[in-house]
């Protein structure tokens, strides 16, 4: 009994000193976390954070690959002195296919698309303020069972959701 109550605070500490390495954030990304992009794209998602300060834009992408398949969900924020104009421009991007959305960020809105490099894409553009968000969510397999095209558009209003709330 003496042992264990010696040696029990010496184990301790050395859990103490081993956690940091176990509980790690995996990327930077300040809008949604990688744990998130995972649930969303329905697999083991993992993230890489681009940030350029010369043009003001940061861009988060998160892939889950697996034999295949790839499935993406891309952030983009942008800094922009004209932000209702920027934002007018990209929406021309999506064309005639877009639904506004309500109560996301200041204004957004949702597009659908055929990629052949990506498979089947939804898309969100919108705007906090002055900054300006894109995401894009896609799955390059063709009867992906977890993201069917109703899936995408669910998980990518969830993402939407989340980057708008974090940015006000």
């Amino acid at each position: 009994m003496l042992i264990l109550r010696s040696i029990a605070p010496t184990v301790f500490g050395l859990g103490l000193l081993a956690e940091p390495h176990l509980c790690r954030a995996a990327n930077n990304c300040p809008w949604i976390s990688e744990a998130t992009v995972s649930g969303l794209l329905g697999g083991n998602a993992v993230g890489q954070v681009t940030s350029a300060d010369a043009d003001r834009t940061t861009v988060c992408e998160f892939t889950e690959q697996s034999t295949g398949f790839m499935r993406t969900l891309r952030v983009t924020i942008e800094v922009s002195e004209d932000a209702h104009i920027r934002l007018v421009a990209l929406a021309r991007s999506c064309g005639i296919d877009t639904a506004l959305l309500k109560a996301i960020g200041n204004e957004a809105l949702m597009c659908s698309a055929n990629d052949p490099r990506f498979g089947h894409v939804e898309r969100v553009v919108g705007r906090v303020r002055n900054q300006l968000f894109t995401i894009f969510i896609s799955t390059a397999l063709n009867s992906d069972p977890i993201l069917t095209r109703d899936a995408l558009r669910t998980r990518i209003y969830t993402a939407a959701e989340q980057v708008a709330g974090n940015l006000f």
